[in-house]
């Protein structure tokens, strides 16, 4: 259905200097846009000009001239009519219809202005310029109210073929007030009027009288106005609305008529997917098509003053569609033969399609249901097995009948996610992994043909409305979200993330052509929703897999867009932050593909060099102790020369300070307690049952997937997952000698001075070999977070001490 037009851009949006000709910045506020309302609803910008207000002779009246700023033109010339309707919006709009399907509106740069011309305009129809809308329908003379109180009823011409253009005549002049439409609306109900009108059509028609035709187009067009629901009801009658609909084909404003009556009887056919055995049903069914046909097709686009005259003509629709779904849904029989023929092997392709169309148009149908019908709709689609038939669907070979089976699974999940979660993790059960529901989802989304991935797109929208913690059910031991994040992690994840795995093996993706890179700037879409909203699920799943390494890979794509996603994944963990994956960081050197990036990006001031800016200034900004000491201790040397802006000098400086801190013990002990003040106020503190998980064993995650060879995984996992280490972290030992420790590990010299050079393809392998070498468990230059030692050998004889704590 047409919708009403949405305002007309305001004029302080456009560009350009306010001022006029001569320097007057005085005239702004008579600064104004001209638009006029094209056929498809939409405001055509007519030019910007100054407006006044004059008497002009040739037009009899006090009218409204726009002349244009660029050339003094005349954009707009309009007689202010003591008629017409003129309306007032958002302060700086003025919105009237010069003729019938012309409306035009004045947008001003400054509400004074338009305050201003407002004034001009009720001060000629002598009306108080605080209303909004100077002719409200409603608001008629005492003098017409009284006469229409007095007069008995309206009455009607004789309905003959001569009197055509009388009647004509007489409902528009009863359009624009309420009470005259009033007395139509009864005069015409109570004589039976409409249906004289339709056999003076045939006559009309039989006689080739094109002139009675044209009447006729008015008079229906103008009872459609009256927006009468018993009018609504003879109409759209079995007998009534093909004379109707031919009467609205003979429109005086086209040239020839249109031939709506052909299609709907030749073209338009009716498809029974499954025999429907009650005829009142049935009849229901093509009515509210012809309805629904008529106002899309047929009726022409209502101007601004007759949309809301059509309100009637929409209910009438809604309330069919309601009836259509409450007696499809009532009826047992159909929808068992429904889904029992969609789950048929022996169900040819064809048949199968339009059961699944069916089956999607009965979806949409359910959207008009208030909330209470649509959950007795839904409970009994699910009581039907909807979820195990889409299950079948979608494992089918034929693209349109899985794309109108993800059309269906969307409303489900839109609907209900709860009810879709539960069905998955109960299957779950049963299956093997690759058959689930969710994972066949992430499988049409990753194998998505359309070069724009605009299925992709959807089912990704979908997934993350399954795994939003947000619309899970709270209860008191929060179990729909540690359950399904569990299942999740535990069957789908794998499938979700197998073609960023397989794509980031080497240095630079495998496949870098532009679908592959948005698939996965898809993925990643997710995967960083994932991180924000899933806590330890995800966390444990990034540094046990690697994640982030082989995301990295992806900076290298000669795609901004996909590097960019991949540099958001990694702000997005940093912004957490959180020491497990700070810890994480450090230890496999991840910020060396940032810094390369930004290296190879050169002075180039573009979104990516931005983008990395932003993510070391934020760790300056907050004061990330432990990757600011792993930055300036390791990239130093490739960053000293950026001097536009201060951001890596203020690291140094952080650093610096940081150094003298540690050497002053008393300075070392107040930044210990106010380090251990922020742990506390961190709203992502792990709780109770997250430590527990973190400190099970790696044996309860799933053992099937060796994504990561052995080698690629960072090396002792021991010490990133260390809750000793966190607890010294939390506290910080006072002893000296640990002290000495701590010193020795933060500034054990990991710079290198050939980094700057080592950017070319040819010697990536210093650093990569210098890296592995240094994550030895035990080895020298293992590098530590602040507060934690470097070595596990370091911390021995507390160790027995400090886990008892930290389990308890």
């Amino acid at each position: 259905a047409p919708d009403q037009p949405s305002a007309p851009p305001a004029i302080a949006s456009q560009s350009g200097g306010c001022g006029v000709a001569g320097g007057r910045m005085t005239d702004t506020r008579r600064r104004v846009k001209v638009y006029t309302l094209n056929e498809d609803r939409q405001w055509d910008d007519r030019g910007t000009g100054h407006v006044s207000s004059c008497y002009v002779e040739r037009l009899k009246g006090m009218s409204l001239l726009v002349r244009a700023e660029s050339d003094g033109s005349l954009l707009l010339e309009s007689k202010i009519n003591p008629n017409t309707a003129y309306q007032k919006q958002q302060d700086t709009l003025i919105v009237w219809s010069e003729a019938e399907n012309y409306d035009l509106a004045l947008s001003f740069q400054e509400k004074a202005g338009c305050d201003e011309i407002w004034e001009k305009i009720c001060q000629v129809q002598g009306k108080d310029p605080s209303v909004d809308i100077t002719q409200d329908l409603v608001d008629e003379s005492e003098e017409e109210r009284f006469d229409d109180m007095s007069s008995p009823g309206l009455e009607l011409p004789s309905c003959e073929l001569s009197r055509l253009e009388e009647i004509a005549e007489l409902v528009a002049s009863s359009l624009p007030s309420p009470l005259r439409r009033e007395k139509l609306a009864l005069a015409l109900e109570n004589e039976g009027y409409i249906k004289k009108l339709l056999e003076i059509f045939h006559v009309c028609e039989d006689l080739e009288n094109i002139e009675g035709l044209h009447h006729l187009y008015e008079i229906i067009k103008g009872i459609f106005l009256l927006n009468r629901t018993a009018l609504f009801e003879v109409m759209f009658s079995e007998e009534c609305i093909m004379d109707v609909i031919g009467c609205l084909e003979y429109d005086p404003s086209l040239s020839q008529s249109r031939k709506h009556r052909e299609f709907l009887t030749k073209t338009a056919k009716f498809k029974e997917v499954i025999p429907i055995s009650d005829p009142e049903l049935k009849q229901k069914i093509h009515q509210t098509y012809r309805v629904q046909y008529i106002q899309d097709m047929v009726l022409p686009t209502p101007s601004v003053f007759e949309e809301n005259m059509l309100s009637t003509l929409h209910s009438f629709i809604f309330f069919n569609k309601v009836e259509i779904v409450g007696m499809l849904q009532e009826d047992e029989k159909f929808l068992t033969d429904l889904f029992a023929q969609l789950t048929d092997e022996a169900t040819d392709e064809e048949k199968r399609q339009e059961l699944v169309n069916f089956l999607k148009e009965f979806c949409a149908f359910s959207q008009t249901l208030q909330p209470q019908n649509r959950d007795a709709f839904f409970k009994t689609l699910s009581n039907m097995g909807i979820l195990p038939a889409l299950e079948v669907i979608l494992g089918m070979d034929d693209a349109q009948v899985r794309s109108a089976a993800t059309d269906i699974f969307s409303y489900l999940v839109e609907y209900n996610p709860s009810m879709v979660r539960e069905f998955v993790m109960q299957e779950a059960q049963q299956n093997d992994d690759d058959i689930l529901l969710i994972n066949l989802i992430i499988e049409h989304m990753i194998c998505d043909t359309d070069p724009e991935l605009g299925g992709a797109v959807l089912l990704m929208g979908l997934l993350r409305t399954l795994v939003d913690p947000e619309n899970m059910l709270a209860t008191a031991n929060k179990t729909e979200k540690t359950e399904f994040l569990g299942f999740f992690y535990k069957h789908c994840m794998h499938v979700l993330t197998a073609p960023l795995l397989a794509n980031t093996t080497e240095d630079k993706p495998s496949k870098d052509d532009f679908q592959t890179a948005q698939l996965l700037a898809l993925i990643l879409e997710l995967l960083t929703f994932c991180v924000e909203h899933h806590t330890y699920h995800i966390k444990n799943y990034i540094i046990n897999k690697d994640i982030l390494r082989r995301v990295l890979v992806l900076m290298a794509s000669k795609h901004a867009f996909l590097a960019l996603c991949a540099l958001r994944f990694k702000r997005k963990i940093i912004g957490l932050k959180d020491e497990f994956y700070n810890r994480y960081i450090m230890k496999s050197f991840l910020f060396e593909p940032v810094v390369k990036a930004f290296l190879n990006n050169g002075s180039r001031y573009n979104l990516m060099n931005s983008a990395i800016i932003e993510m070391f200034e934020f760790i300056r900004v907050e004061d990330i102790k432990s990757l600011t000491a792993h930055v300036i201790e390791n990239y130093w040397k490739a960053l000293e020369d950026v001097d536009y802006v201060q951001t890596f000098k203020g690291l140094k400086l952080r650093f610096e300070q940081q150094r003298e801190r540690q050497d002053n013990p008393k300075l070392d002990s107040m930044r210990s307690i106010l380090r251990n003040h922020r742990y506390r106020r961190d709203a992502r503190t792990l709780e109770d049952e997250e430590e527990m998980w973190f400190n099970t064993d790696e044996d309860d995650m799933e053992d099937g997937e060796a994504v990561v060879p052995p080698s690629d995984k960072p090396k002792n996992d021991e010490d990133i997952m260390d809750p000793i280490s966190k607890f010294m972290e939390r506290k910080k030992l006072k002893e000296s000698e640990e002290k000495e420790v701590l010193l020795k590990t933060n500034l054990s010299g990991r710079q290198s001075p050939s980094f700057k050079l080592s950017f070319s393809s040819g010697t990536k392998s210093n650093l990569t070999s210098q890296s592995s070498a240094s994550n030895l468990p035990g080895s020298p230059g293992s590098p530590g977070s602040p507060g934690s030692p470097g070595s596990p050998g370091s911390v021995s004889k507390n160790t027995s001490q400090m886990a008892a704590i930290t389990t308890k």
